[in-house]
């Protein structure tokens, strides 16, 4: 599965009995607005660990503090189903640059051996990305003016990449902008690197229409070739893209629903 541009997903109420298969890309969507019960919150802070309960208290808003409560507890009980345990029994472990991995040696780790994980929320939704063996990458934004989306787009774009971004009509931009951060944005988080790879050393496809590819990775030739990237829309007013590290996959969407 490799469609042109953004494509709309049908999301599936009812969640997958397992883990992914290999070749699976499992896609969740899970809504963290307002419109969320207080209830649900509530029993969601209850499987989070003391790191996870502080970093909670740090949200200076109460609706910032509901929405990591929501999407944290979201990626607990997803990951609990593929690997067959309690959702407050995952354990977590953190790449030099903060990146979550499951942590090794944990209960129940042989039930989906290799499983890869990343998350990204927005506005009143977060994304959450589950595979198997190879590292993947998502990223959700709302879509939006910005003001200052030029002077962003020089800083941290390639030269390739600014060179079309400017080429695009006013009423255009903020489309490009969105599509072409989103991509880049799930490229860094796949690698797990941080800013230590910086967003101007490699580029991707941002034109309308264009299929969704990763085009160069400054010092590593070939790169490019390794990894599968999609672009899509969540829901009406975001963009959001997905990069994984095979080129071959089968994506799965669906929407939190009782299966969790």
């Amino acid at each position: 599965m490799h469609p042109t541009d953004h494509f709309l997903p049908e999301w599936n109420p009812a969640g997958p009995g397992a883990a992914p298969q290999a070749e699976d890309i499992h896609v969740w969507r899970i809504p963290i607005g307002e419109q969320q019960p207080a209830a649900l919150a509530e029993s969601q802070r209850a499987q989070l660990d003391p790191d996870e309960t502080e970093r909670a208290a740090r949200f200076h808003f109460e609706r910032d503090r509901r929405r990591f409560i929501l999407s944290r507890g979201a990626l607990r009980s997803i990951l609990g189903r593929c690997l067959e345990i309690d959702p407050a029994e995952v354990a977590f472990e953190y790449g030099r640059h903060g990146k979550p991995e499951i942590a090794p040696g944990l209960h129940g780790v042989s039930a989906a051996p290799g499983l890869q994980f990343n998350v990204s929320h927005a506005g009143d939704f977060a994304l959450i990305a589950v595979g198997r063996e190879h590292r993947l990458g998502i990223d959700l934004e709302r879509v939006r003016p910005m003001k200052d989306a030029d002077a962003v787009a020089r800083r941290f774009f390639s030269p390739a990449e600014c060179l079309e971004y400017e080429s695009f009509p006013a009423a255009g931009r903020p489309a490009a902008f969105f599509r072409c951060w989103t991509r880049k944005e799930a490229f860094i988080k796949a690698i797990g690197e941080g800013l230590s790879r910086p967003l101007h050393a490699f580029d991707v496809t941002l034109a309308p229409g264009a299929p969704p590819r990763l085009l160069r990775v400054d010092g590593h030739p070939g790169e490019e070739k390794r990894w599968a990237l999609y672009s899509f829309e969540p829901a009406p007013g975001y963009f959001a893209a997905l990069i994984v590290e095979r080129p071959e996959n089968t994506l799965r969407f669906y929407e939190l629903g009782a299966a969790i």
